[in-house]
């Protein structure tokens, strides 16, 4: 071989060792998507369905996910390739759709980071029980804010990768073990059809935070605005394999979580809890019961691994957002999307909420979940339409086969809207 050839395949091994390297320093807002999402939606939600259901929701839950991708995925396209975030793009399109946006992204906010620090409070009582629910409620408040405003980016990005690496190995040797013990319904059972009437409201509920509302997908774009700052550079590609393996990693969590619970409460005979916190304890209490009480602390640590991970990573994403909304409405687009009173003033509002009105929280999660799903289908429309735009170069744009899948999405997701719009106030 002479040495023109083995330079050349040096220089070929060093340019992939490159790229590899390139691909995984660009992890980290796809991760903190997957983060975001597997709060309410995994460890409440997909659990519950299994438990209710076994495993007759698998093809529903991957047919969500089929049809959200695309447009999580253009939220992170679109900022590589213009360098915009997506609210810069809602302002392009009208500043009643960025308006639109930011008065439903500040419901979301409150709501929801207050329903996941209410839970993830709930949980700690297992590792601290004489501690009262106010002071844990402020502890997690605390240590967020100042992961945040002293960490900033960086730190959430670290924090949230150690977490989700933490929750996929408990949360998948969790689901093995069940699995190796067998289910608990009796070999006569007969598992109820979710494909009635009566279950439209809890599958709705469900495809609203499957794998996570539509608003995490401008998230990902004001993070990845950061990663780009952080690294100097964050090409189109890179992005998108970010968005995948966080997308596609969180997809798969969901289909273990509800594997748990098809594997031990599916058929028990014990009534799921209607309450997240209650629920969880149930499955702890099954697994200790199935398998043995050492296996309770696995699933105490992946319920608090995944609510809490959802609790930092949506302080700081709808913060970001939020911030980045207000700006371009006064037509600026920014990357300093940290605002440290405004990140306050949403962690004040959330804990004010939770600790004046504990009672409302399961029935305001489900009234932010049922409006996420039929929120989905417009800001689903909003970003296909932002990355046909001539902001975004042609060679960044959705292919043939992406065009035909966003499409079919919005089919599916504006279908099963309307059909729930008749069932709960037309039928």
């Amino acid at each position: 071989m002479s040495s023109n050839n083995l330079s050349l395949g040096g220089a070929a091994a060093d340019q992939a060792v490159a790229q590899k390297s390139s691909k995984l320093s660009a992890l980290g807002p796809g991760i903190m998507v997957a983060a975001a999402a597997i709060g309410g939606s995994h460890i409440v939600a997909s659990t519950q369905a299994g438990a209710h259901y076994g495993w007759q929701l698998v093809s529903l839950i991957i047919l969500v996910n089929l049809f959200k991708y695309p447009f999580f995925q253009f939220g992170a396209r679109y900022t590589a390739a213009t360098g915009e975030s997506l609210m810069a793009g809602y302002g392009r399109m009208g500043k009643s759709w960025l308006g639109l946006f930011l008065v439903l992204n500040s419901f979301a906010a409150v709501v929801n980071i207050a329903a996941l620090m209410g839970l993830t409070a709930a949980l700690l009582t297992w590792v601290a029980p004489g501690v009262s629910s106010p002071v844990l409620v402020a502890a997690i408040a605390l240590i967020s804010l100042v992961i945040i405003l002293l960490g900033h980016y960086t730190m959430v990005d670290r924090v949230t990768k150690a977490i989700v690496v933490l929750l996929s190995v408990v949360t998948v040797l969790a689901t093995l073990l069940a699995l190796g013990q067998g289910p608990v319904a009796p070999a006569d059972f007969v598992s109820p059809s979710p494909w009635t009437l009566a279950s439209i409201g809890f599958l709705v509920a469900l495809m609203g935070w499957m794998p996570a509302p539509i608003e995490v997908s401008a998230m990902n774009s004001v993070w990845s605005m950061s990663k780009k700052k952080e690294r100097g550079h964050l090409s189109v590609k890179d992005a998108v394999f970010d968005m995948n393996v966080g997308y596609v990693g969180t997809a798969i969590l969901a289909l273990f979580f509800l594997g748990m619970g098809a594997t031990v409460l599916h058929g028990s005979g014990i009534e799921p809890a209607a309450s997240g916190a209650a629920f969880t304890k149930q499955l702890v209490s099954m697994y200790s019961s199935t398998i043995g009480n050492w296996s309770s602390w696995l699933i105490i640590t992946a319920a608090i691994c995944c609510i809490y991970s959802s609790t930092l990573t949506c302080v700081d994403g709808y913060s970001r957002t939020i911030f980045s909304a207000w700006s371009n409405l006064q037509q600026r687009d920014t990357d300093e999307t940290e605002k440290p009173l405004l990140i306050l003033v949403v962690t004040g509002l959330a804990m004010t909420v939770v600790l004046l009105f504990p009672g409302t929280m399961l029935s305001m999660l489900n009234f932010a979940m049922i409006a996420a799903f039929l929120t989905t289908p417009v800001f689903g429309w909003l970003n296909y339409r932002l990355m046909s735009s001539e902001q975004v170069p042609e060679e960044h744009r959705p292919g043939q086969w992406l065009n035909l899948w966003a499409q079919m999405g919005m089919v599916f997701l504006f279908g099963f809207a309307g059909f729930f719009i008749w069932w709960q106030w037309l039928m």
